[in-house]
């Protein structure tokens, strides 16, 4: 589990550092996602993000008082969606998937730009999911450890908006990349969605952990992202 609080006892500065690691990613991956989906549709000629102020990296712009209060307090939370109209676009189909899209793909190249010192030998990969021997951590250890946390979480959090399920970005991927007729009706479970949704995420409290459907289908491409942009191959969980 990330929130070890045994950590807070054995390491004070490594719980801090975990922490600081975890907020940095969703802060970013909140702030900079948000600006993505807007850039994007800017860029293909979509005004309406622009009309409402969120082409912009500022995180003011795009944080949601409640899921900031949220990421401060339990540690995870959400941020204002960009309002967008694909059909102000040339190809309203092709906009909207690559809109939506572009909140995950910036969670990636977080991930990928905080691993480049782990995939260059310059710090360690440090699993938050294990609680680091740190005796004698010295300054490298501890970057690698806040890199770790950073390229992890950021990775779990692109993942998780491509899964296609309404409200997550997955579900306009799918939608905009399936030919017209099937896109329409594809478009009809959106209501389900957000219960769908719910039931997975609260299926491993209902079960004591024994069935966690969402992580299973997450876990192989989370493992296989961080992977690839450090260079490691060992357990991360």
């Amino acid at each position: 589990m990330i929130f070890n609080l045994d950590l807070l006892e054995e390491d004070p500065f490594a719980f801090f550092i975990l922490f600081s690691a975890l907020g940095t990613a969703l802060l970013l991956g909140i702030a900079f996602h948000e600006f993505s989906h807007a850039f994007i549709a800017d860029s293909l000629g979509d005004r309406l993000p622009r009309s409402r102020g969120r082409v912009t990296l500022n995180p003011l712009a795009h944080l949601d008082p409640l899921g900031t209060l949220l990421i401060a307090t339990v540690g995870f939370g959400w941020g204002k969606p960009v309002p967008i109209n694909p059909n102000a676009t040339a190809n309203p189909q092709a906009s909207l998937w690559m809109t939506a899209a572009a909140g995950p793909i910036s969670n990636f190249i977080v991930a990928a730009l905080a691993g480049i010192p782990i995939r260059a030998g310059l710090v360690e990969w440090s699993s938050p999911f294990f609680t680091p021997f740190t005796n004698n951590w010295g300054t490298a250890e501890y970057a690698g450890y806040y890199l770790s946390t950073l390229v992890l979480i950021s990775v779990i959090l692109g993942i998780f908006n491509l899964i296609p399920i309404a409200p997550l970005d997955g579900f306009k991927v799918v939608q905009g990349l399936l030919p017209r007729d099937l896109s329409i009706q594809f478009s009809q479970l959106e209501r389900f969605g957000p219960i769908i949704l719910i039931v997975l995420i609260a299926l491993p409290f209902l079960t004591g952990g024994e069935v966690g459907l969402l992580f299973d289908i997450m876990a192989p491409f989370i493992e296989t992202l961080v992977n690839v942009f450090t260079g490691i191959d060992r357990e991360l969980y």
